[in-house]
């Protein structure tokens, strides 16, 4: 059964396309304007979306680009004034298929059936290039990583609880899906939260699931995080930005295995192995009186240290060089090569961004350099790496002021390695504000 959002301002056409999913076991959530489904899809997770490109206020092109920009899966255009410009320009916008109405019934049930099947081929793609992702963050052959190949192997078979510390950059999600994919639970799902990320009045919703009605905005029933990972593992990255009332909550769910849905009554069990993170001293926390003591002894059952890259010494060459056979193999291009002097650079750096900016330093290397062989020079650290882009003078002022703050944004973020919380504070703004504008200039952070 798939989620399928339906945004069509035509009741007959929305009820219609509704019947046909329905009879077909998928369940259907139906907008009438673009900017109710904007809503929505921030609200709740789809398979696959369906989209008239006529709608009252935001017109669907423009619905499709805000839906693209956000992650969607994948999208269905149609249409009554269908033309080859509007099916050209929402392909190039990224939709999966553009039917014509009157809606054929077989039309629609195929073009359902490929998009489904083809989302459920990208995700195993992705999952397998995941584990090779796995595999290589944690290449070294440095003490450090001995040490930490040999916590993570005696770890993962039990299904005890894990607090991952370490800076960010440096792995500890990897860590996290390592120890899944190495347990006896790696067959269930893996499912993620990033704590610092959900608003504090959406928190609760998000890992526990709520019942319809329960809020504003709470149109259907919705399974949280807890339930999703029933039978796997839990990541709870970021652990110390949850607030106290969470805390409290969560502490509950690891003590008696059960919990409630926001606004629901029934009691729901599950089997649930938690893996948390942090980049904060949660001792310091607790003496601040910022989180739970006793969440903190339930939670640090088994304590893993992720080293950061500068302690690696010359595990640090070995993942540059690796980095460059990757992305040589992706393009299809010759591989560089680091010189003596190159690979003496990135030794001597202190990494603040750990094994992501190293990443990056790479890729930048493998795309910009002419020649073949990396030599000292060319490689550029710290801020001269991350400084924002020259802006095109051709801009307008806003623009041009756009482009900037996104720029300004993006080296703000390398700085802080992905920290969205780090970053908001040295730019001076709530968190919450970050977290629009970078939704607004399309910038997903990635997470160490």
């Amino acid at each position: 059964m798939a989620k399928i959002l339906i945004i069509d301002d035509e009741a007959s056409i929305r009820e219609t396309l509704a019947n046909i999913l329905q009879d077909e076991g998928h369940q259907t959530t139906l907008c009438d304007s673009g900017e109710e489904a904007i809503a929505q899809f921030a609200r709740e997770e789809y398979d696959l979306v369906f989209l008239d490109l006529w709608l009252p206020g935001i017109d669907g092109m423009a619905v499709l680009e805000r839906l693209k920009t956000a992650g969607a899966p994948p999208v269905i255009v149609i249409s009554g004034h269908g033309n080859i410009d509007s099916a050209v320009r929402a392909t190039r916008l990224g939709a999966y298929d553009f039917l014509e109405k009157p809606l054929s019934l077989e039309r629609v049930l195929l073009t359902v059936n490929h998009a489904l099947a083809d989302r459920k081929l990208r995700d195993q793609v992705r999952d397998l290039s995941q584990r090779f992702t796995l595999e290589e963050l944690l290449i070294g052959e440095s003490e450090p990583m001995r040490k930490l190949d040999e916590q993570i192997r005696a770890a993962a078979p039990s299904n005890s609880r894990v607090l991952i510390t370490g800076e960010n950059g440096s792995g500890k999600e990897i860590v996290a899906r390592t120890l899944h994919r190495l347990s006896q639970r790696a067959e269930q799902p893996f499912i993620d939260v990033n704590c610092a990320a959900i608003p504090e009045e959406l928190i609760e919703s998000e890992l526990f699931g709520h019942r319809k009605g329960a809020f504003t905005g709470a149109i259907d029933d919705r399974k949280g995080k807890f339930e999703l990972a029933d039978g796997g593992t839990l990541f709870l990255d970021e652990i110390g930005d949850m607030s106290l009332k969470t805390q409290a909550k969560v502490l509950r769910v690891l003590q008696e295995q059960t919990f409630q849905k926001v606004g629901g009554q029934q009691t729901i069990n599950v089997d649930v192995r938690v893996i948390a993170a942090t980049n904060k001293s949660l001792e310091t926390e607790i003496a601040n009186g910022s989180f739970r003591s006793d969440l903190y002894y339930r939670l640090n059952v088994v304590p893993i240290e992720v080293p950061p890259l500068r302690m690696r010494g010359n595990d640090i060459v070995l993942l540059a060089e690796h980095f460059l056979r990757r992305f040589a193999a992706e393009s299809g291009s010759p591989r560089k090569r680091l010189s003596a002097g190159a690979g003496s650079k990135l030794r001597a750096y202190h990494w603040p961004g750990n094994v992501r900016e190293l990443r990056n330093v790479m890729e930048r290397l493998a795309i910009l350099m002419k020649g073949d062989l990396i030599e000292p020079e060319d490689v550029q650290l710290g801020s001269a790496s991350a400084a924002p882009a020259q802006i095109d003078a051709r801009l307008s002022l806003k623009e041009a002021r756009d482009e900037f703050e996104k720029q300004y944004i993006l080296s703000r973020l390398r700085e802080f390695a992905g920290n969205v919380s780090r970053t908001a504070e040295a730019l001076g703004v709530e968190r919450s504000n970050l977290y629009r504008k970078l939704h607004a200039y399309g910038i997903r952070v990635e997470r160490g």
